[in-house]
Parts: structure tokens; sequence; C-alpha cells
């Protein structure tokens, strides 16, 4: 099976909502877990409650630092666009995808919306070619 990391720099929002995704759309064919190399005290609030629309609860969920070795544990790291921010972790010798994404910290729940839909479909396509290969 599969370990995909996803990484942000908080490990707030996009990461937690990648990792949800990526549990629901890949149940027990994919491992995924995530983490930030400076995570925040708690899941930001506008994302736990824009993935409550879809269904899915993060709320408890708690952002973690990313370590030497849960990279070095992970198949493949996807980084959400921390590295325009120049404060995203190296890809630690691994396969690592940067999505680009624009972080929803302090974004309206509109925005945070776009957000979440556009890692919703890249995490569906990511699952469907991890499985695959």
């Amino acid at each position: 099976m599969k370990k995909v990391l996803f990484v942000c720099v908080e490990n707030a929002g996009r990461s937690q909502m990648a990792e949800a995704f990526a549990k629901k759309y890949g149940k027990d064919k994919v491992m995924v877990s995530s983490a930030g190399n400076k995570p925040a005290d708690n899941v930001n609030p506008v994302v736990v409650e824009a993935m409550k629309e879809k269904g899915i609860d993060i709320s408890t969920n708690k952002p973690k630092l990313l370590t030497f070795q849960i990279a070095q544990d992970a198949d493949l790291i996807v980084t959400m666009g921390c590295n325009g921010q120049g404060i995203c972790p190296g890809p630690f010798f691994k396969p690592t995808i940067d999505w680009k994404l624009e972080d929803p910290k302090g974004k309206p729940i509109e925005k945070v919306r776009e957000i979440r839909e556009e890692i919703e479909q890249r995490v569906k396509k990511l699952v469907a070619e991890q499985l695959q290969a």
C-alpha cells in the first residue's frame, strides 16, 4: 500500500483537506497523512466549515509537525504550494509533487470552497493514478 504525505506550511488548511479527501477516496488502498513545517495550533475553522459542507468532519484534527522520519516513511510527498512561499521543506529524496495551491488562511468561505474543490479534484486524480501504479 502506497503512503502519501501532504505537506503545507501550517498543516491547518490545504494539507488537512487533501488528507481528508484522500482518506475518503483512497479508503483501504492508500495510506495518507499530512504535516507542516510550522504547524498551527488548530485547523483553520473556515476550512473545517468548508469540509463539513462535503460531509467530512475534520474539527478534531490537530496540525502535526513535519519530521524527517514522517517524510522518509512516505512513498510520495505532495506539497501544497508552499514552495512559492519559500518555506517548504525539500523533497527528502522522495518523489515530490507541488500542487501550487493558494493558502486558504484569512480567506472568506467562498474562496476556501474554490480551493477545496480544486484539492478534491486533484486528490481524486492522484488516488486513481497511485492505485494503477
